[in-house]
């Protein structure tokens, strides 16, 4: 393929179905599109590469939608923006819960300095529905019934997720699961 085609006609021949064309503005517009991903997301590389790729996922599907071919880069880094920002809003939520979980362990009277370091790596090694069941039905009181609804997860589902995660919070204490 002619590597001195314009964007313009490479978004031309790729809207028409060809991959090479389209690979083509991949190469022209990855390190510009990465660079600026890097520096949004804060210097992380593997972040900034899992975002791209996410974005030129996206740009294939959506090249119909692209209104001037001549701004292929401009388009890509405003889809890369809009990605980075839910990805730096996840971040955000993921440190805001850990942080909860770390002021849980804290204000727990008795627990030594290495119990909540415990409480919390165990908490970390939970999945995201686990320690949401966890957090409603133990440290917010809610039943069972009330989590399942508010989550969207049969009963069933809920008291398990919830006797494994305190299962596996008392082992992190040292305690016994009867405890």
């Amino acid at each position: 393929m002619n590597t001195g085609w314009s964007d313009e006609a490479l978004v031309a021949k790729a809207r028409a179905g060809s991959d090479a064309a389209f690979m083509r503005l991949v190469q022209r517009h990855e390190a510009a599109l990465r660079g600026f991903l890097r520096r949004s997301l804060g210097g992380s590389a593997a972040e900034a590469e899992d975002v791209a790729q996410e974005v030129f996922l996206a740009a294939w599907s959506r090249l119909g939608d692209l209104k001037d071919a001549g701004r292929v880069r401009a388009w890509l880094c405003g889809m890369g923006w809009r990605k980075a920002q839910d990805r730096m809003r996840t971040r955000r939520r993921d440190v805001a819960r850990d942080g909860a979980w770390l002021e849980i362990a804290e204000a727990t009277p008795g627990l030594s300095a290495e119990d909540r370091l415990a409480v919390a790596q165990a908490m970390g090694e939970l999945s995201e529905v686990q320690r949401a069941c966890i957090t409603l039905c133990l440290v917010e009181g809610w039943s069972h019934g009330e989590a399942s609804q508010a989550l969207d997860l049969p009963l069933g589902t809920v008291k398990s997720y919830v006797e494994r995660g305190r299962a596996r919070l008392l082992a992190a204490l040292g305690g016994s699961h009867d405890a």
